[in-house]
C-alpha cells in the first residue's frame, strides 16, 4: 500500500480508501465485515462513509452504513487503526427523511452525536458537508445555471463557527467538503484565512476516466490552496469495469438493480469505455485496473475511493495500487479524451 497524509495535517492514510455506500443495501453486514478486514489487511486503513448511506437512500436503511461499521468496530477492537470519514447529508426533497434544515448549528451538532452513536466511537477523523445547500450544478449536471430566488444565503461562517465548537470538543478533528464547486470551495478557504476558522482540507468529488471535470478549476485550487481530492466513483458505477460492455454483469450489479442511476450510461460514455477497454487490453490491464491506476496517480488526488460488491472485486481494486501508468498509455487516455471529454460529469 502506499500513504500519503490528509492536506494540513500529519494524519497518515492510505491511497487507496474503503468506499462503503452498499452495506445494508446491496451488502448485508457479514459482508460488510469481511471487506473491513480484507481492506485493513491489504493496508487500507481509511475508511468513508455517510449518515445517507446505503444508496439508494430510504427511511427504512437510513445510516444502517453507519451502524454496520461501528458494529464491527466493537466486534474487533480495530477503531484506532481506521482514518474514519463521515458526512452530513445536504438538504432535499431526496433528504426530507432525515432532516430538513440543512447544515444549521442544531443539524451540524445533531447529526455528529448520532454519528458518533451509531459508529460507536468518540471521534470522528474527518467530518464532511455532503453536498452545497445552495442550488449550484452537482450530480451531473453540466451546466451551471443561476436561479436568482435560490432561498439559500450565505452562511460559509457560521457553518464554520458551528464546526469549530465540534472540533474544540473533540468530536472532529478534521473538516472537508464533498460535490463542491470551485466558487464554494473558495469561500470556505476564504472564511479560513480571513476569520482564523477551521480550514476545509480536503473535498470528495466524483472523478474517473469518464468525469475529469474536476481538472477545469477545482485542480487549480487543489494545488494552490492544498486541499486534497478524495476522488469517488472513480469505476463510474462499474462501468468501468467493463462488464456491462462485455456482458458479464451479475445480476447483483448496481446498474442491473438500480437502472435509474445512469448517470455513466449514455452512448458517449459507452463509447468512450469502449476505447479505454481497448486501451486496456492493449497493454495487458483489466480496464479497472487501468481506470483505478489513472485515478490514484492524479496529482491532485489524496486518495481513492473504492467500493465493491464482493471480495474478489476488492481484491483487485485494492490490488491496482502497484500499477503506475506509463507515458504511452496516458497519452492514449488523453488521446480518447480528447475526443470524448467527460462524457459524465
Amino acid at each position: 500500500m502506499k500513504y500519503t497524509t490528509l492536506p494540513n495535517t500529519d494524519i497518515e492514510v492510505s491511497k487507496i480508501c474503503l468506499g462503503t455506500m452498499t452495506w445494508g443495501n446491496q451488502n448485508t453486514q457479514d459482508e460488510g465485515f469481511a471487506q473491513m478486514d480484507l481492506a485493513l489487511d491489504m493496508g487500507v486503513n481509511f475508511f468513508d462513509v455517510a449518515e445517507l448511506y446505503p444508496v439508494p437512500a430510504t427511511a427504512a436503511t437510513y445510516a444502517d452504513t453507519e451502524r454496520i461499521i461501528g458494529n464491527w468496530f466493537a466486534k474487533t477492537g480495530n477503531r484506532d487503526k481506521v482514518i474514519l470519514a463521515t458526512k452530513i447529508a445536504g438538504p432535499g426533497d431526496y433528504t426530507a427523511h432525515i432532516r430538513t434544515t440543512g447544515f444549521s448549528k442544531e443539524a451540524l451538532h445533531e447529526a455528529v452525536d448520532n454519528s458518533l452513536k451509531r459508529l460507536q466511537t468518540d471521534y470522528i477523523d474527518l467530518y464532511q458537508l455532503h453536498w452545497p445547500e445552495r442550488q449550484t450544478n452537482t450530480f451531473g449536471m453540466r451546466d451551471y445555471k443561476h436561479n436568482p430566488n435560490d432561498p439559500w444565503t450565505d452562511n460559509f461562517n457560521e457553518i464554520l463557527q458551528t464546526l469549530e465548537e465540534i472540533i474544540k470538543s473533540g468530536k472532529v478533528r478534521q473538516v472537508g467538503l464533498s460535490n463542491e464547486k470551485a466558487w464554494g470551495t473558495m469561500r470556505y478557504l476564504e472564511e479560513s484565512k480571513t476569520n482564523a476558522l477551521p480550514r476545509m482540507i480536503t473535498i470528495q468529488n466524483s472523478y474517473s476516466l469518464l468525469n475529469r471535470t474536476f481538472e477545469g478549476d477545482l485542480a487549480e485550487v487543489a494545488a494552490r490552496e492544498n486541499i486534497g481530492l478524495l476522488a469517488y466513483s472513480p469505476m463510474a458505477f462499474g462501468v468501468l469495469s467493463g462488464k456491462y460492455i462485455k456482458g458479464t454483469a451479475a445480476d447483483n450489479a448496481r446498474l442491473k438493480l438500480f437502472p435509474r442511476f445512469a448517470r455513466y450510461s449514455g452512448d458517449n460514455s459507452t463509447e468512450a469505455t469502449k476505447r479505454y477497454l481497448a486501451i486496456a487490453e492493449k497493454h495487458g490491464m483489466t480496464l479497472a485496473q487501468m481506470s483505478l491506476a489513472f485515478v490514484t496517480g492524479r496529482p491532485f488526488v489524496t486518495s481513492n475511493i473504492i467500493g465493491a460488491t464482493n471480495l474478489d472485486q476488492l481484491k483487485e481494486n485494492i490490488d491496482s495500487i502497484a500499477i503506475d501508468l506509463s507515458p504511452e498509455v496516458l497519452a492514449e487516455i488523453n488521446a480518447v479524451h480528447a475526443d470524448i471529454p467527460n462524457p459524465a460529469p
